[in-house]
């Protein structure tokens, strides 16, 4: 019995945002007018994809083009935050932020929740990623985090709202996400 896994590699939905990890892979099955997406993480190391995929605006289900969930876009560098910022504004448009880390379970297990909201909200609010890890202290401390998983509203280059999810359970974070949301 062979140890090593096959991939079926079929067209990315959208190859603008690669992954960085090499042992991730994209199934996409195609059926009856629906777009299923699927997105695992393998750790063996034995599944590799020469031109792997994450979703950006495009969903991890499609029915008649309304997207179910929406992959939280990664912030990477605190010039990358100020600039997303600059183009909200610009567009009088509020985003909102999502710090996490990667060795938070709490931000591991709210993020599909996240992802879903994300969807619910588009085009109308754009949903970004924070990983505290990856980034700049001073761009942490600017934002004022000091507790995993933070979520918050900006607009007009300003933080609104926020809400601290690491002392509730996942859907009551949601519900307070939605009311910081619709009160904005």
């Amino acid at each position: 019995m062979s140890h090593h896994l096959r991939t079926l590699q079929l067209p990315p939905l959208s190859p603008k945002i690669p992954t960085t990890n090499p042992h991730s892979f994209s199934l996409h099955c195609f059926r009856s007018g629906f777009r299923f997406g699927f997105h695992s993480s393998v750790s063996c190391g034995c599944a590799r994809q020469t031109s792997p995929v994450r979703f950006s605006h495009q969903a991890s289900l499609q029915e008649e083009g309304k997207p179910v969930s929406l992959y939280l876009q990664p912030v990477s560098s605190e010039t990358h935050f100020d600039l997303l910022l600059d183009q909200a504004q610009r567009l009088h448009q509020a985003v909102v932020v999502v710090w996490m880390a990667n060795w938070c379970r709490k931000c591991i297990y709210l993020k599909p929740k996240l992802e879903k909201l994300a969807a619910e909200y588009y085009p109308r609010l754009q949903f970004y990623t924070v990983d505290v890890n990856t980034v700049s202290h001073k761009l942490v401390a600017r934002a004022g985090v000091t507790k995993m998983p933070t979520i918050q509203l900006w607009k007009d280059g300003k933080k609104q709202a926020e809400v601290i999810g690491g002392h509730n359970k996942a859907h009551i974070v949601v519900s307070e996400v939605q009311e910081m949301i619709e009160n904005e």
